[in-house]
């Protein structure tokens, strides 16, 4: 199956559960997550009208954002873990940060915003540790109103919602507690007004997912197939 065939299947999924959960398909929106996979691949993507990609390393992102600077309106996503040392390349790329974890890489995130583009603010999701695994980034729940409150002190900083990765389960619905805990999260945090989005579901899970309120699903498999090695 191609890559612009593999969309579009996706696409379909994503309408189906929208409408089975009495949503607008529209209140979704696909990232396609392109890790290790080359940037034709991207390309043929956005030839098919997907605008919106994510990336979990840093450097691989550096690499198909120049290789890709001819293409308007690619909106490029961080979905993995950044460190602190990486902020100041970060900052100035994305469209959407998934992932800060905490108030330091926040504020060093505005800090380097003020260095290299003053007048850019960055939309930043913040990821929380759902179901506490240790291998896993994100914040332990109870620490989700400090590192909220100190993202918005930030002049250069615009919080946007949450994002969670839960624990693979065979059955896709294991995941549907993990989501909807989230979105519980996000009521006890100032609701949608605080909080729009919920980063949440992946190729296995994304219908649960949408089910329980994700604004944002990122896949990756199910569009571009197995992954490769790395690019680092």
């Amino acid at each position: 199956m191609s890559v612009a065939e593999a969309l579009r299947s996706v696409q379909e999924r994503v309408t189906a559960a929208a409408a089975a959960a009495g949503r607008d398909a529209k209140t979704v929106q696909l990232v396609a997550v392109s890790k290790t996979h080359p940037a034709s691949a991207v390309r043929e993507a956005y030839a098919k009208g997907q605008r919106d990609f994510g990336e979990n390393y840093v450097q691989e992102l550096l690499q198909k954002a120049e290789e890709l600077r001819d293409l308007p309106d690619l909106r490029w996503h961080l979905i993995g873990h950044l460190q602190r040392n990486k902020a100041k390349l970060v900052a100035p790329l994305v469209s959407l940060l998934h992932t800060v974890d905490s108030v330091d890489l926040a504020r060093e995130l505005d800090k380097r915003l003020a260095a290299s583009t003053p007048t850019r603010v960055l939309p930043v999701l913040v990821e929380v540790s759902i179901a506490g695994e240790e291998q896993k980034h994100g914040l332990a729940p109870e620490n989700l109103a400090e590192v909220l409150q100190g993202i918005e002190a930030l002049p250069r900083l615009a919080l946007r919602g949450l994002m969670c990765v839960p624990p693979f389960t065979d059955d896709p619905a294991g995941a549907l507690p993990h989501f909807q805990r989230l979105a519980r999260l996000r009521d006890e945090h100032g609701g949608a007004a605080r909080l729009p989005e919920l980063s949440m579901g992946m190729t296995h899970d994304l219908e649960p997912a949408v089910a329980a309120g994700a604004t944002l699903v990122r896949v990756g498999t199910a569009i571009f197939g197995a992954r490769p090695s790395p690019l680092r």
